[in-house]
């Protein structure tokens, strides 16, 4: 699936299954609720927490999706292609960055 496909489907599901999109406010603390879930996987896999007992080490792909279906839900509705932004970001990096972190020495 590209991400095109991915905006709309998404836009498909929520106007056949979601009735309607949330306001952007909404969605915005959403995201900040999937990303805050992804980040307690991510500290207790990787870092130096551990899971509490009965809590699943298996969840972090969820998460991911999660935090990427209301990226998307942000997208749709505010008009952002996000397979165009997400090139000009890498262009602006590649660009902005072409020696930064190879030069860099807390990264050799």
């Amino acid at each position: 699936m590209t991400i095109a496909e991915a905006q709309n489907t998404v836009d498909e599901w929520i106007k056949s299954v979601g009735v309607r999109y949330f306001s952007e406010l909404t969605n915005l603390a959403l995201l900040t609720e999937e990303v805050g879930e992804l980040a307690r996987i991510i500290a207790r896999k990787y870092g130096d927490q551990s899971f509490k007992k009965g809590e699943s080490e298996d969840k972090l792909a969820e998460e991911m999706a999660d935090v990427f279906f209301v990226l998307i839900c942000l997208a749709n509705q505010t008009g952002v292609d996000l397979t165009d932004a997400l090139q000009k970001s890498l262009q602006k990096k590649s660009q902005r960055d072409a020696t930064r972190h190879r030069d860099n020495p807390k990264l050799q």
